[in-house]
């Protein structure tokens, strides 16, 4: 089942324990009442278990504090119960203690605007912000036609050492370091830009879950989902251009990604991802 609810702004904190007990994945969403929303990994509940399938850049082998994007923004088919991301990532310490701090869009495949462990601690809204998590994003952009994108900006604080998020360049809120271990007091050694989408394959086969537009990176503007303007923080929180970018993609066939560089002036260091899931050339 197809659904054709809106996506929405997410946040989300991942933390592994230092001790490598668990793995505690945080979906932060916020309704006018709740402020902070929470969803354990080993409690997904609607977000199911299944193969993660990945478009996505990456940036390694420095220490990193902050990273920004400005992110395509369309409506992508979704199965119920499956998710699709689009988003960036920042990520430290070792696979058996990661933390990472996530933020972008996503459309989800639910069927209600429900609350998630709500007793777990999470990001802190900034008062009077325009853009609270679990935000309608609209309007969305159309093939063939009207374009549209968010600036998206996670930065580590030079006094606090919290971790900020931007939207259209606004403060909408942060993540407190006491959240993390490798992310308390350090830099990010990661940064990863691009799409996620969870496949649960139906009935045996591959999902039908688009990621980005649903469509190619071939076909290329106004068709193909983007991401433009990558930026990158240093260990001095200097902003620069990455360089060296690597490609990850899970399964080309039925998602994929096309890195390209333009002038700083225009869209700067760029790339199309996305695909529409389940079609002749992706069956399983």
């Amino acid at each position: 089942m197809a659904s054709s609810q809106m996506h929405w702004l997410v946040l989300i904190v991942s933390i592994i324990s230092a001790i490598g007990v668990g793995h505690a994945r945080s979906v932060i969403r916020s309704t006018p009442n709740v402020k902070r929303l929470n969803l354990s990994e080993n409690d997904f509940g609607r977000v199911p278990p299944g193969v993660h399938e990945y478009a996505v850049v990456s940036l390694t082998g420095g220490t990193f504090t902050g990273a920004s994007a400005k992110i395509n923004i369309w409506n992508p088919t979704v199965v119920y119960p499956e998710v699709s991301f689009s988003q960036i990532w920042l990520e430290a310490g070792p696979p058996e203690s990661l933390n990472t701090v996530e933020a972008g869009w996503l459309k989800d495949g639910y069927q209600s605007t429900g609350c998630y462990d709500l007793n777990c601690e999470g990001f802190v809204l900034q008062k009077g912000t325009r853009f609270e998590p679990r935000s309608r994003l609209a309007p969305v952009s159309t093939y063939n036609g009207q374009q549209y994108d968010i600036t998206v900006a996670i930065k580590k604080d030079q006094v606090t050492g919290d971790w900020w998020l931007y939207i259209q360049n606004e403060k909408v809120g942060h993540w407190p370091k006491n959240l993390f271990t490798h992310l308390k007091d350090g830099p990010a050694s990661a940064v990863r830009w691009g799409g996620e989408i969870v496949n649960t394959e139906p009935g045996l086969q591959h999902t039908r879950t688009q990621m980005g537009s649903g469509r190619f990176p071939s076909e290329g503007f106004g068709r193909a989902s983007y991401f433009h303007g990558l930026k990158f923080f240093d260990d001095k929180f200097n902003e620069k251009d990455p360089k060296n970018l690597v490609m990850l993609v899970t399964k080309p066939k039925c998602y994929d990604l096309q890195l390209n560089v333009d002038r700083p002036e225009r869209v700067g260091v760029n790339f199309y991802y996305g695909g529409p899931g389940l079609s002749p050339q992706c069956q399983k």
